[in-house]
């Protein structure tokens, strides 16, 4: 077959024409790209496309998310049905990890009972001392802590770690569900006091109603002391001791939250709104001990319901899917254990899963994109107009220094000492989720652990880290349509290359300006700097609010800011370093589009999708991206590349005139 098929590619000696990667019948011809490059490249696909009951969306990125599920699946089920798996080895932690979330018969004899001993201590706090112990607790295994904590490096001190705590203390999607008059939201309200009650019931309360009527009139009042979304915790955050919390915000028991998770009275943390916290610790002067037991309980069955037996799994799926999302159906129980032993024993998988789908060849053509990337940015910072002389040579330097991470870590994760059990589900989660935590700590203590990856090489996404100054490109990302081996250049340079582009970009931007080189915080731009890059931000800010995906609901241009000026960056360095690829070559016409059509059509394909309008709504209330139909049209007519690519003129829909585009890079 090896023969046959490298004869098959062959014509008079000359390799086969290479692919444009664009799928034509995904094209809706009607539509002009100079009008709506989104439709023009994705309109036929979605006139076809239908979204399965068990999501709320489907587009480029869940198709690549499903492909690698599907193949992970397989594995771990291979892995699964090993015999003799020594106890403690990788294979039968993966195989008893994902037995124990697929035996069904088993939750549903077990009903409540997982998590009945938690659920008694959690009513048997009295004091102010035991509600901050117990949210403490919940928060080691992430199982319904009350608010955000993350275990990151101190910027002041990259060889420490410190604790950030950011606002919290509600399960509805966002502040105005709780505040909003709109019928809408009442009706929500409403089916959540049902949902509370239910679980209730199913956990044997004494007085379920009344008790999910206080836990809704609990987080109203946490809803008023949030900030919204698109305000810049940054700006407010402020560094506390634990002992001193407990002298600035008395209420809340800080010694005691942090001596459940093993944070000592003299350390620092970070709180991230302040003002949340003062009123947090004021609500639990005020508000009944019962109250904070109903509430911390609904918190910790919520967290454990897709643990639990299938009423529980039931109610939150109705509320959570059905009615917040509008999502028809379920995830399927093998597609949760999947994402389980993944969540957990990512790198175990993970290897798993480089071997077999990501080959050598992939890796060093992904690798040459990079570079080209790197290249594309050194020459555009170099001619970056915005810039002052000694910011271009900070930025130049911080980009000297950036690392970039293609396919799979250099070190795998070793998970010896994690106990996995095939008939303890809840008890594997808890454990698992506190040797996540321990091994965080170890991690940002250790220097060798930059080698280490936050995700592991089979997650569809890609992230930058300020203060490690590195880019990391996981395996699963490098498929169709965002990398195509067989495919011409052009489409991947818009696709994965923009990606790349995108996260090169934060290194440089707004928030990226207060990390240098080397991870440390400092703010390496001037105030000419700054202001230049505020006037361009701003103007990108009003482009994105005139968008308006349903009636009465825009795009929030603010906070969707740090993505939109990252789309256009990358577009915009994706497209230098398709040029600077080319050489002096001419790219060849195929399927009927240049070299620069094909550019912009790969990343207009990229962004194919279509929404459930419930999750629509839900993602303009809070997610910092704009709906993907705006990330593909809204960056380009800033770029002289697109313009000249499909003639677009005066009168057309996408048409930037050249002295308003905004040119960042």
């Amino acid at each position: 077959m090896l023969v046959a098929a490298v004869a098959s590619s062959l014509v008079f000696g000359q390799p086969a024409a290479p692919k444009s990667g664009l799928d034509l019948s995904n094209f809706d011809t009607s539509v002009r790209p100079q009008d709506d490059l989104f439709t023009y490249a994705n309109g036929g696909w979605a006139a076809r496309a239908s979204i399965p009951g068990d999501r709320v969306t489907r587009g480029a990125f869940t198709e690549l998310a499903d492909r690698a599920e599907l193949d992970l699946r397989t594995l771990i089920e291979e892995v699964a049905g090993q015999p003799n798996r020594p106890f403690g080895s990788p294979a039968q932690q993966v195989g008893d990890l994902y037995a124990s979330l697929m035996d069904e018969d088993r939750l549903e004899a077990l009903g409540s009972k997982p998590i009945d001993a938690e659920l008694a201590r959690i009513d048997a706090i009295v004091s102010a001392a035991d509600l901050g112990y117990r949210c403490g607790y919940l928060a080691t295994i992430a199982s319904g802590g009350p608010f955000a904590g993350s275990l990151t490096t101190d910027a002041a001190n990259p060889a420490r770690s410190i604790f950030v705590v950011s606002q919290g203390g509600t399960l509805l999607p966002e502040r105005g569900y709780y505040l909003s008059d709109d019928a809408k939201y009442a009706a929500i309200r409403e089916a959540y006091v049902r949902y509370l009650t239910r679980i209730f019931e199913l956990t044997g309360r004494r007085s379920p109603a009344r008790d999910a009527r206080a836990v809704l009139a609990l987080e109203t009042q946490l809803a008023l002391a949030q900030l919204p979304h698109d305000a810049t915790p940054d700006e407010n955050s402020t560094r506390f001791r634990l002992d001193a919390l407990m002298q600035e915000m008395p209420g809340f028991d800080w010694i005691e939250w942090g001596r459940a998770q093993g944070v000592a009275r003299t350390s620092d943390v970070i709180v991230a709104q302040p003002s949340f916290f003062r009123r947090l610790a004021t609500l639990v002067q005020e508000t009944p001990v019962s109250t904070w037991r109903a509430w911390l309980a609904a918190r910790h069955i919520t967290a454990s319901a897709p643990f639990l037996s299938a009423p529980f799994a039931d109610a939150r799926f109705d509320f959570f899917g059905r009615t917040l999302s509008g999502q028809s159906d379920p995830i399927p129980q093998w597609k949760r254990a999947v994402s389980l032993v993944n969540g957990y024993l990512g790198d175990a998988v993970g290897k798993l899963y480089v071997e077999r789908h990501f080959p050598p060849e992939s890796k060093a053509r992904v690798e040459r994109l990079v570079a080209n990337m790197l290249e594309a940015t050194r020459q555009a910072i170099a001619d970056a107009e915005w810039m002052t002389p000694r910011t271009r040579a900070a930025a130049l330097e911080k980009l000297a220094g950036m690392v970039t991470k293609v396919g799979y870590p250099d070190r795998w994760r070793d998970y010896r000492g994690l106990v996995i059990r095939a008939d303890d589900l809840v008890g594997n989660v808890e454990r698992a989720q506190r040797f996540d935590t321990a091994y965080r700590l170890s991690r940002v203590r250790r220097p060798e652990g930059r080698g280490e990856w936050l995700l592991p090489p089979q997650t569809v996404n890609a992230y930058y880290s300020p203060r490690l100054n590195e880019i990391v490109v996981p395996a699963a990302m490098l498929q169709p349509p965002l990398f195509q081996m067989d495919a011409d250049e052009a489409v991947n340079y818009g696709g994965i290359g923009a990606v790349v582009g995108h996260e090169l970009g934060h290194g440089f931007d707004g928030r990226g300006r207060f990390f240098d080189a080397g991870g440390a915080p400092r703010d390496w731009w001037e105030e000419r700097d700054a202001r230049e890059f505020r006037a361009r931000a701003e103007r990108l800010v009003l482009q994105f609010n005139g968008y308006r995906p349903l009636d009465g609901m825009q795009v929030n241009g603010g906070l969707t800011l740090d993505e939109n000026v990252g789309d256009l960056g990358g577009l915009a360095l994706a497209y230098r370093a398709y040029r600077l690829s080319l050489g002096d070559r001419t790219p060849p016409v195929i399927d009927g589009f240049t070299g620069d059509q094909r550019f912009f059509l790969g990343w207009a394909q990229v962004w194919r999708s279509v929404m459930r309008e419930e999750y629509l709504r839900q993602w303009l209330a809070w997610i910092p991206h704009a709906p993907p139909q705006y990330r593909a049209n809204g960056p380009v007519g800033h770029l002289d590349g697109f313009h000249a690519a499909f003639n677009v003129q005066p009168g057309d829909r996408l048409y930037v005139a050249p002295e308003k585009r905004i040119r960042i890079w």
